[in-house]
């Protein structure tokens, strides 16, 4: 455990718990969560730890996620499995990336993309609000698996901020699914490549286990409270929280690459 105050604590826990909630509900948890766990560690505490204790408290509340949606929506467990193992091997040869490049270059890109989509929902209010009245074609699932999959699991390993929404949103678009059956899709795919980020991370020792113990407590409740949530309120009010996330990603970055 790290050298810090028991206010500290508490407030990390706090953070935790409503990263769990947005997590759930749309993915970006990582917006209140990492920056918290940064600026709740002592200083000099390489990031590396921010980073390892962050993914294994995250991997807690999104498995609680996953299997609330799985309980209650109907969600393909097969294929969400095949795209997590897609994300993790993109997101591996990100990372693998990401050590020999300046990803400063990249968040300009990744704002005007993030814009373009919230544009898009903004202007498209039927986007993920019904199922699909058909079954999805092979070729949809492929590109499923490519783009939301090896894409977007590259561009974790890569960057990192809004994988969730990323996926989200690619789930919604490819698959033609509803924005809650694409959330409960999304929360499998990410236990998938969180697993693959703790395992690098536990090897190299730069996990805080008994903090992470405590707040992933705070993040599981989130995450649980934040699937019923969402399965009550339906695609209309995940549509509201995708939009909040997508604009406070595109403020995030932005304050990243020229304010900070």
């Amino acid at each position: 455990m790290p050298d810090i105050s028991l206010t500290v604590i508490l407030v990390l826990c706090a953070a935790s718990l409503a990263a769990g909630w947005v997590d759930a509900v749309v993915g970006g948890g990582g917006l209140l969560l990492l920056p918290a766990m940064l600026l709740g560690l002592p200083a000099g505490t390489p990031a590396a730890y921010a980073l390892g204790t962050n993914k294994a408290v995250a991997i807690v509340g999104t498995t609680g996620a996953a299997v609330t949606y799985a309980r209650k929506t109907p969600v393909d467990v097969r294929l969400a499995v095949r795209i997590g193992l897609a994300a993790l091997a993109g997101s591996t040869a990100g990372a693998f990336v990401a050590a020999g490049l300046s990803t400063d270059v990249l968040k300009p890109v990744v704002m005007v993309v993030l814009l373009a989509v919230g544009t898009f929902v903004i202007l498209r209010p039927a986007f993920g609000t019904a199922p699909p009245a058909t079954p999805v074609s092979a070729r949809r699932v492929l590109a499923a698996i490519g783009l939301a999959g090896l894409g977007i699991g590259f561009y974790d390993g890569l960057v990192g901020p809004g994988t969730g929404t990323f996926l989200v949103l690619a789930l919604t678009a490819l698959l033609h699914l509803d924005l809650v059956t694409a959330s409960a899709t999304a929360k499998i795919v990410n236990c998938c490549t969180n697993a693959g980020a703790l395992a690098t991370f536990a090897w190299k020792g730069t996990v805080f286990w008994q903090l992470a113990a405590l707040m992933a407590l705070f993040n599981l409740a989130g995450g649980m409270v934040g699937a019923r949530t969402a399965l009550k309120q339906g695609s209309g009010f995940v549509r509201a929280v995708l939009l909040t996330v997508v604009f406070a990603l595109v403020a995030n970055l932005a304050y990243q690459q020229w304010l900070a």
